[in-house]
């Protein structure tokens, strides 16, 4: 018999083939989960994942999943889940566990190439790490504090100069677009020795926010319906991948961040310290010089600025607490804890303002500003992990990754509230489950070999602005009913149409 209803029965071989092992391969990847819970279809099929991540509320997903199942559970035939800050401590501190490829591939910003967050290899991230992290620290940049003070004046400027409402006349300023420009201007200044000039323009200079939001939205989408592999395929990938000479996606972006980076390396004598020259010092050239600058301007741009606007926006729609925030903040200019008028607050000075710490990390607490799965792929031989006293045997060859919702909302760390904005927990009495507050709030910065690095960077840029923003202005939101919109795409949150109206305060300083 040659043929089956006019097709060779060589294709019809085949195909049956193809089926059977899929078919074989779905039913190992259920029995090597089978005894964690999860929706029905996540046990056979990929689909409900895919749905979360094409809808970019994934983040909202993975929480119910734990909240209803427990605190590892199943997401995707292959894939769990876990709530448990114990359990993913221990992940990314043992040994043997490593990123998974099918996440964080689909992460790359070029064809080809991984950057310190992209990539899968535990030695090669390892090594990159050591060559950035004292140009991420602060401690080869000495004008790191100074660069991020310009900033915060230019900020100020430009609210004040244009976007400063009175009882006669309300002025709208899209708050989300202003702190974005704030963030670019930063990294760029601090990262590429030259800002972009976002806040001096008041303008998107190169389209970098239209880049952005398209890369990642294209990035997303080719994720959850299971296509992101052909960006990077041979051959075929490079001609889908963005470069810098594509216009749309991240190609903008790549291409004035190249320039920037090639015209620094084309004058040898430049003598400034920011973080280009300090990777330089430690061996980054080339190629991977441009892989990292590029990789720092996104994931400390975006992180940032999401920071930001997410603390806004907590503080001006809970009268009480921007109430007693700017309390302490005129108390502090008062009693000279903080510089008086024409003079920026520096970071020292933030850390010691109780209520001010405790009110940013209340908000990124109830929205974590990166709100990715950060899939680990589990050892060969599997592991075992403790939950609640008891072991769990994780099987190798299967993927866990972790709810920051979840995690970081959860009433049995946080209390009956958890998913309140109260930042006066963080001033709990009982110092052993306040410790374990805090030791969980520091995962969302990431742990251990995996903590983000631009982490000291941040922390500068979001006390101070916070500070100075709530010490001159009184801000409220122009549309109670629907503040902002926000989407998660691959775990950054992109925030807009956050339209506030600002007024100068009175002050006695």
């Amino acid at each position: 018999m040659e043929s089956v209803t006019g097709i060779p029965i060589s294709v019809v071989l085949l195909a049956s083939s193809l089926i059977g092992l899929f078919i074989v391969g779905r039913i190992i990847q259920f029995n090597r989960l089978r005894t964690f819970k999860g929706p029905f279809l996540t046990h056979f099929t990929n689909l409900p994942h895919r749905k979360a991540l094409f809808k970019e509320r994934c983040h909202e997903w993975y929480a119910e999943v734990c909240e209803t199942y427990g605190p590892i559970a199943r997401v995707a035939p292959n894939l769990l889940i876990t709530s448990d800050p114990d359990v993913w401590i221990h992940v990314n501190n043992k040994p043997g566990y490593k990123r998974s490829d099918w996440y964080y591939t689909a992460c790359r910003l070029e064809y080809g190439r991984d950057n310190v967050f992209s990539q899968t290899d535990n030695k090669k991230h390892e090594q990159r790490r050591k060559q950035m992290a004292p140009g991420y620290s602060g401690r080869e940049n000495l004008d790191l504090e100074i660069a991020i003070d310009q900033c915060v004046q230019e900020f100020l400027d430009l609210i004040r100069s244009k976007y400063v409402s009175t009882d006669a006349k309300i002025v709208p300023v899209d708050m989300a677009k202003k702190v974005q420009y704030f963030a670019l201007d930063v990294i760029s200044g601090v990262g590429l020795g030259k800002t972009f000039g976002m806040l001096k323009n008041d303008t998107d200079v190169e389209g970098y926010l239209q880049s952005a939001e398209e890369g990642l939205r294209i990035a997303n989408f080719s994720l959850a319906i299971g296509l992101s592999w052909i960006a990077q395929a041979p051959v075929i990938g490079r001609f889908i991948a963005p470069s810098e000479k594509t216009q749309n996606g991240f190609g903008r972006m790549i291409a004035t961040c190249f320039r920037y980076v090639d015209e620094r390396e084309a004058n040898p004598t430049d003598k400034r310290s920011d973080m280009l020259a300090s990777f330089i010092r430690h061996g980054i050239h080339g190629a991977d010089l441009k892989t990292e600058a590029l990789e720092q301007i996104v994931a400390g741009s975006d992180t940032t600025s999401s920071a930001i606007r997410i603390i806004l926006l907590h503080i001006i729609t809970n009268p009480r607490v921007y109430a007693k925030l700017q309390r302490e903040i005129d108390e502090a200019v008062q009693t000279g804890k903080a510089p008086r008028e024409g003079a920026i607050i520096t970071h020292s000075q933030t850390k010691q303002l109780p209520y001010l710490q405790a009110t940013i990390r209340e908000a990124m607490r109830v929205m974590p500003p990166v709100a990715n799965i950060f899939s680990r792929d589990i050892p060969p031989q599997g592991d075992t992990v403790k939950i609640k006293g008891q072991e769990v045997f994780l099987p190798g060859g299967a993927n866990i990754g972790y709810s920051a919702y979840a995690m970081h909302r959860s009433p049995e760390i946080y209390g009956e509230d958890a998913k309140a904005f109260r930042p006066e927990r963080w001033f709990e009495e009982d110092q052993d489950k306040l410790a374990v507050m805090l030791r969980t709030n520091e995962l969302i910065f990431g742990h251990g070999k995996y903590q983000c690095l631009g982490k000291p960077v941040a922390q500068i840029e979001i006390g101070k602005v916070i500070f100075e923003l709530l010490r001159y202005f009184d801000i409220a939101v122009m549309q109670p009913d629907k503040p902002w919109h926000a989407e998660n795409a691959l775990g950054l949150f992109h925030i807009k149409d956050m339209w506030v109206q600002v007024m100068e305060r009175a002050r006695e300083n």
